[in-house]
């Protein structure tokens, strides 16, 4: 006991450290979401492609009755991607990572019933709004330009990360839909209150209130 007390002594405070990485992040993606818009006008148009579909898929399993088999895992980061419409097609997908592209839609997902996790960070969504996703689990959509919390209504979505956004107020959290909703990551955005977080089942809240004070 006493060696511990002794090294806590000389131990930075760990909040304190994770405000410090955690501010860092975000001015880095801030500073690379700059340099995208200032070359936006370049883009072109890229959809997602059955020949990416074929290097991004993995993990075959059985499906439905168990005597049919398909992938159900896909990865297409860093693709430059515009478009995912073809996601329409893939309904068994259950784990699908999209992140650091340039989609602003996310609605094909829609179709994928049964879908339990999903990352699409680093993208250009200014919304997280999907369908109910009856088996959904995981959702990250950090380090977009998502303005508020709307259309999130998962019955088993248990973990929440909407990092690094423009989101001003909590809005839309419905604790009778959000009924497994343990983790909710929210730093990194503009909030201003607290207001509109309460869910019954939250146990991990990770937040930074903006300072609307006076600056001295």
């Amino acid at each position: 006991m006493s060696d511990e007390d002794d090294l806590e002594d000389f131990e930075p405070d760990q909040d304190d450290l994770e405000r410090e990485d955690d501010e860092k992040e975000t001015e880095e993606w801030e500073d690379d979401r700059k340099e995208e818009e200032d070359f936006s006008e370049e883009w072109m148009p890229t959809p997602l492609t059955e020949d990416m579909m074929k290097e991004g898929l993995s993990l075959l399993c059985k499906t439905g009755s168990g005597l049919a088999h398909a992938y159900v895992k896909l990865e297409v980061k860093e693709r430059d991607l515009t478009d995912i419409y073809l996601l329409r097609s893939y309904i068994h997908l259950r784990y699908v990572d999209v992140s650091e592209n340039h989609l602003t839609d996310l609605s094909p997902l829609n179709y994928l019933i049964h879908l339990l996790w999903l990352k699409a960070d680093g993208n250009r969504l200014r919304s997280a709004q999907l369908n109910e996703l009856p088996y959904l689990q995981i959702a990250s959509f950090a380090y977009n330009q998502i303005t508020d919390t709307e259309g999130i209504s998962h019955p088993r979505l248990g973990s929440l990360n909407l990092k690094g956004n423009h989101i001003r107020m909590v809005t839309g959290l419905d604790p009778q839909k959000l009924i497994s909703l343990h983790t909710l990551e929210l730093r990194g955005n503009k909030l201003e209150s607290t207001m509109g977080i309460n869910l019954p089942k939250l146990k991990n809240l990770f937040l930074g209130i903006k300072d609307t004070g006076p600056k001295t």
